[in-house]
């Protein structure tokens, strides 16, 4: 019996008011992809964090296992992700 691949740890840091952070977290929910959103407007500690990772204030980043991207590239999401775009 084959056995579902173990889907990577998949965090986005974002803002409510940044469309590139809803595009992503849209595209994420209608792929099935499970995710945790760090609001980094109100969460300072997740707002370094997020800093820390990428040198820069932009967002959305999004973490997935050791990976990195920052915005929207729903072709590299979709590669990093093993899903079709």
């Amino acid at each position: 019996m084959d056995q579902p691949t173990q889907q990577k740890t998949v965090a986005i840091y974002s803002t409510p008011t940044c469309h590139f952070c809803q595009m992503t977290k849209e595209f994420f929910t209608e792929k099935g992809i499970e995710f945790t959103n760090y609001d980094v407007s109100k969460d300072l500690e997740r707002r370094q964090e997020m800093f820390n990772i990428t040198s820069q204030m932009g967002v959305p980043v999004t973490v997935i296992g050791d990976d990195v991207v920052i915005g929207f590239d729903k072709e590299k999401l979709s590669e990093l992700l093993n899903i079709t775009a």
